[in-house]
């Protein structure tokens, strides 16, 4: 399956979250690439549209394991399985952990300005990427959210690659996939336009 672009997704997404219409859910965006696709997703089911902004804490010298993740009001999980078994320095923990959050404020500045996140607690969320390729961002997103209670957490993404399936499943309640073809080159190759999104364009659908 190839979509035009991430809003498109997001159209073709929504067609497939019809049953939770009636719950006036929460669609989250991850930042960038996936706010187009939960805009999209909104137009379709309706809802409110906002952003879950996360930053991974990566592992000092293997940046894409998650050895953790931040996100929004201090909000931090760890992951148990890569601190047991490695031994990290908490100076360098700290370290890292302070560097991005920095990140996550000037994000947050960026995208929200003033403006406060929509609460979570006991309402269906719908988080929403323009993909999964490991898994590995939304899984912590995943628990990121977790922290603030809401009723139903539903990942929902155009395109996956099977082990990013089976990883986030037992972080949500429920996950929806259109497209997990058996060989997923790279999140990039289900869409004819994949764009870097600029700061003013996720800002622009944020309204």
């Amino acid at each position: 399956m190839i979509y035009i672009d991430r809003t498109a997704a997001g159209r073709a997404l929504g067609a497939e979250l019809d049953h939770l219409r009636a719950s006036d859910p929460l669609v989250l965006g991850l930042p960038r690439g996936g706010v187009p696709v939960a805009a999209g997703v909104c137009e379709i089911i309706g809802g409110q549209l906002d952003i879950l902004l996360v930053r991974k804490l990566g592992v000092p010298w293997q940046p894409e394991l998650a050895m953790g993740a931040i996100g929004e009001d201090d909000t931090r999980v760890l992951n148990r399985d890569v601190l047991e078994h490695m031994t990290i320095d908490p100076q360098e923990f700290a370290a890292i952990e302070r560097a991005e959050r920095r990140e996550l404020e000037r994000r947050r500045t960026v995208w929200r300005g003033a403006r406060a996140p929509i609460p979570l607690t006991d309402r269906t969320v719908v988080l929403v990427d323009d993909g999964m390729a490991t898994g590995a961002t939304v899984a912590v997103a995943c628990r990121v959210a977790r922290m603030r209670a809401p009723a139903r957490l539903v990942v929902a993404v155009p395109v996956s690659s099977g082990e990013a399936v089976e990883r986030v499943l037992t972080e949500c309640d429920e996950l929806i996939c259109p497209a997990v073809p058996a060989g997923l080159g790279g999140v990039g190759t289900a869409y004819q336009d994949f764009h870097q999104l600029a700061d003013d364009e996720v800002t622009a659908l944020l309204g």
